[in-house]
């Protein structure tokens, strides 16, 4: 019987001495794991800024004078359509006038705002070539809806 009894408590000591040096090479191979996951997250963080550095770009020549010659066409034509308001409020002289003016010169300032930002971007690494071209655009196109807008007729 004490053979027995020494077989199993020698067998007993066996598997938990093994699990506990199992236990702690798995608790050791998570921190390694770990470790290794956040070096890898560290890296696509880096990653990830490097191409948002990437895709801020500056317009090549080419697209830049382009971009800028179709600028300056629309600000002429706003300015002329702008005008043309003026002159339609002068002919007609009603009470309407003043709130008729006052969105006039709104859209006016808002003409010149726009040229202003064309006149002072800088076209370098520092400036996102892209958001400039969106911002642009959207203003544009709620300019030239407004300015439609002054010139639809709602008589009925």
């Amino acid at each position: 019987m004490k053979i027995r009894k020494t077989i199993y408590t020698l067998a007993l000591t066996t598997f938990i001495a093994g699990s506990v040096l199992v236990g702690c090479q798995t608790s050791t191979k998570k921190e390694e794991i770990a470790k290794d996951k956040v070096a890898d997250a560290r890296e696509d963080v880096q990653d990830a800024k490097e191409e948002l550095m990437n895709a801020r770009k500056e317009a090549t020549a080419e697209e830049w004078k382009a971009f800028k010659n179709q600028t300056n066409i629309a600000i002429n034509e706003n300015e002329i359509r702008i005008t043309d308001l003026k002159a339609k409020m002068e002919k007609t002289g009603n009470s309407i006038d003043a709130l008729y003016a006052k969105k006039v010169e709104e859209l006016e300032q808002k003409n010149k705002d726009i040229k202003f930002k064309v006149g002072t971007y800088k076209n370098d690494k520092a400036s996102d070539w892209e958001s400039f071209k969106r911002e642009y655009n959207h203003d544009m196109n709620e300019l030239g809806q407004a300015l439609k807008d002054m010139t639809v007729d709602n008589k009925k």
